[in-house]
């Protein structure tokens, strides 16, 4: 399994689609917001040339009133891989969500189920009273998480107030630490750019988005902005807007801004995977001859 990862707008759907031919094999996603075919232009979703010339899995296959988890992607892609691996030696793994790939690569902890009303209930209140009312309700409740956790990722702090006043446990206590043992081997390939670069290419992104219809798109999801799906970079911002509180240039210019963030995070926690090897986007010649050498 190859696995291609990086920031958002590095340019990794390219590059898995040059190795994916290389290969002649088929590309399964690793994209937490792909997967949900309501989802196009906002979430920068494979050209109907790219999706034509190598099969992906895991785009555009769920709905966004599906609950998807790290771990039901887990199960989804062991799965997938293991019918890929009897019709291909290599298969190919792309995407920027760091904890999709590390399930798949290490497993998840087994975190008990959590109400789904407790969900919806924070879902509704971080949507009315934003990242600082979650902040206080994780630091106060589940301290050693806010100690060590993403705190800037309304999607971890959720994750993390939903379990606690589920179980009354720390999302920590249900960590393992040990790896799951895969039966194919794993190259984990990075793709990173100057921040200077990514950041003009995440800005000139947006910019194409905004032309190819993305507030169109925001509209006709409206009255499901409640969505947990929905509480991403450039919907939640042009819900914004459509609610009247920040004007259309201000939601663009907020929309780079998180995406950067974003960005930066995503770095953070690749960075940190020591079996990572990097290159830049350009040098998919390079990838495929260090592939082929191992």
């Amino acid at each position: 399994m190859i696995i291609v990862a990086g920031p958002t707008a590095v340019g990794k759907t390219a590059v898995a689609i040059q190795l994916a031919k290389h290969f002649a094999t088929s590309i399964i996603s690793a994209d937490s917001r792909q997967c949900y075919k309501e989802l196009n232009i906002g979430v920068a979703r494979p050209s109907v040339q790219e999706l034509e010339a190598i099969h992906h899995y895991f785009i555009a296959s769920h709905s966004i009133q599906d609950e998807i988890t790290a771990a039901g992607f887990e199960q989804y892609a062991l799965q997938k891989a293991t019918e890929l691996f009897q019709e291909h030696d290599t298969v190919v793994m792309v995407g920027g969500t760091g904890l999709y790939i590390k399930a798949f690569c290490e497993g998840l902890d087994l975190i008990p189920a959590v109400d789904p009303a407790i969900r919806e209930q924070i879902v509704s209140n971080y949507s009315n009273k934003g990242l600082v009312w979650l902040q206080e309700q994780v630091q106060q409740k589940d301290p050693a998480f806010y100690a060590v956790g993403e705190i800037q990722n309304p999607q971890r702090m959720m994750r993390a107030l939903e379990v606690v006043e589920s179980t009354g446990q720390s999302v920590l206590s249900f960590r393992k630490g040990e790896k799951a043992q895969r039966d194919f081997k794993i190259i984990k390939i990075g793709l990173e750019l100057p921040k200077e670069e990514l950041h003009q290419r995440i800005h000139t992104r947006v910019d194409q988005m905004m032309q190819a219809g993305q507030l169109e798109e925001v509209k006709g999801l409206v009255p499901y902005k409640q969505l947990n799906a929905l509480q991403t970079v450039g919907y939640k911002e042009l819900f914004e807007y459509l609610e009247g509180t920040i004007s259309l240039e201000k939601a663009v210019e907020q929309i780079k801004t998180n995406t950067r963030q974003y960005a930066k995070r995503q770095m953070t926690w690749f960075k940190k995977d020591e079996e990572i090897k990097w290159f830049t986007p350009f040098q998919t010649d390079e990838i495929i001859r260090s592939v082929d050498l191992l």
